[in-house]
């Protein structure tokens, strides 16, 4: 007698999900077919990789995987469990993926064989049974190099793939106005002193993202404009690759890195607006764990946004842009220090904590507010105007001040508390909304070395195609 078809195609889909090593209808791995994943045609991307093709950060096919292409897939699923779990064990993360155990120890060991998950030793407490060995993520092996160029410094730091700061170099640089191909060379004379010290500690950086005050290009290779440091159209990655030969290097927004550095932690939600500053004013818009870029990629460029719309000229071209109210030159400018050299963020501090010990020390009546404090706090209310209409824009769950305002915050947040409290009224304000960011000035540099982990988290396979 003849057997009657499958019924709805379920006998034959149990069939596929043996040979690919799932159980029975459990979760197709995300990026497969039917994800939803969105592809960034509408100007949001994955942080973790600009290019990447699918929101999730996985590549999604049309019509069946291929073998092949459920493999890598299912490579992906096992590591990013093991990121997501900590220490755990083969028999967790079948549990975990809806593999087979059998899949899902196959996977580890050829992650283990790749350098990306170590196997320990060490049974697993509160469990019946055999002990197990811990699987966790490795401490050696491929790694993230992040790179930066400031208008005043470069840097350097290798993360392993525990998001991890292994090494850090951050020299002073003055490169503003400095020939690019100058700036670049130093660059590569850092990132090979972070290589030396990476490859001694038993690291493989397997990329290098570089962390720029300016706007990059769609390719992530060219920075269009960096009116900071003077550069226009400058191709770094051109002309950084043949100095860090077979690292391939990638470019990107400094303020997009500083964000991606922040969601990475967990500390901020995945529904925020990262703002920070060195000579410019940046922010990046993190909507449910996805960078928003704008059509051309040039989104959050926060210090063109006008706060007093009649107020001073912009180089630009505008009037009133924040910048001119809340960025070092204009601070410094404020309050008298703009001719001082070297890390004028660190005068600036130094100058504020100064003020404040002379003014409690005065005998009373209290003086009035030092030159010093009253720039910071013009510039702290001038931001809080401008990021009021962020956040009644797009409601995010947390404001978080980075970079240079994470260390001048003491002074800075009572003015923009001020501001926001007046002007976000359709959903009161809470004051706890606004974060001062603990990674401070190294956001960028560190969000820039995690955008190379968070590339081979979403897709191992590719250390092999890199191979």
């Amino acid at each position: 007698m003849t057997a009657p078809p499958p019924r709805n195609g379920r006998d034959s889909r149990d069939s596929r999900d043996s040979r690919n090593g799932r159980r029975p209808n459990s979760p197709t791995p995300t990026g497969q077919s039917g994800s939803n994943g969105s592809n960034g045609s509408n100007g949001s991307s994955n942080l973790s990789s600009p290019n990447t093709p699918s929101g999730n950060g996985f590549r999604t096919t049309e019509g069946p995987a291929s073998q092949q292409g459920m493999r890598r897939a299912n490579l992906a699923l096992v590591l990013g469990a093991v990121a997501r779990l900590g220490d755990t064990s083969r028999a967790q993360l079948a549990d975990a993926t809806g593999l087979t155990r059998a899949a899902a120890g196959s996977l580890v060991s050829e992650l283990i064989d790749a350098g990306l998950v170590s196997e320990h030793g060490v049974a697993l407490e509160g469990r019946v049974g055999r002990p197990s060995t811990v699987v966790s993520l490795s401490n050696r092996g491929p790694a993230g190099l992040g790179l930066e160029i400031g208008v005043e410094h470069i840097g350097a730091c290798v993360i392993d793939l525990r998001a991890e700061v292994r090494t850090r170099i951050r020299i002073p640089a003055a490169n503003r106005a400095r020939d690019p191909r100058a700036v670049i060379e130093q660059l590569a004379n850092v990132a090979t002193s972070a290589l030396t010290q990476a490859e001694e500690l038993g690291l493989d950086p397997v990329g290098a993202v570089v962390a720029v005050p300016g706007l990059v290009g769609a390719t992530s290779d060219t920075v269009v404009h960096a009116p900071n440091l003077g550069w226009h159209d400058v191709d770094l990655t051109k002309q950084l690759s043949p100095l860090l030969p077979g690292l391939p290097v990638a470019v990107e927004n400094e303020a997009n890195l500083g964000a991606l550095a922040e969601l990475r932690r967990g500390e901020v939600g995945s529904d925020f607006v990262h703002v920070s500053a060195e000579a410019g004013i940046g922010a990046a818009l993190v909507v449910d764990g996805m960078l928003l870029r704008g059509t051309r990629g040039f989104a959050g460029e926060l210090g063109h946004m006008p706060v007093y719309p009649d107020g001073l000229p912009c180089p630009c071209g505008s009037h009133g842009c924040l910048e001119q109210y809340a960025g070092e030159e204009a601070v410094l400018r404020n309050c008298g220090l703009q001719d001082e050299a070297g890390d004028r963020v660190a005068v600036l501090v130094a100058q504020a904590h100064a003020a404040a010990t002379t003014a409690a020390a005065a005998a009373p009546p209290p003086p009035p507010p030092p030159a010093v404090h009253q720039a910071l706090d013009q510039a702290g209310r001038a931001l809080g105007i401008a990021l009021a209409g962020v956040v009644n824009l797009v409601d995010p769950e947390t404001v978080v001040l980075g970079g240079a305002y994470a260390d001048l915050a003491a002074w800075l947040t009572p003015g923009m508390h001020a501001e926001l409290g007046a002007r976000v009224r359709i959903r009161p304000w809470d004051p706890t909304d606004l974060v001062v960011s603990a990674l401070r000035r190294e956001g960028p540099v560190i969000g820039a070395a995690t955008s190379v982990i968070q590339r081979v988290l979403t897709d191992p396979a590719s250390l092999q195609d890199r191979s």
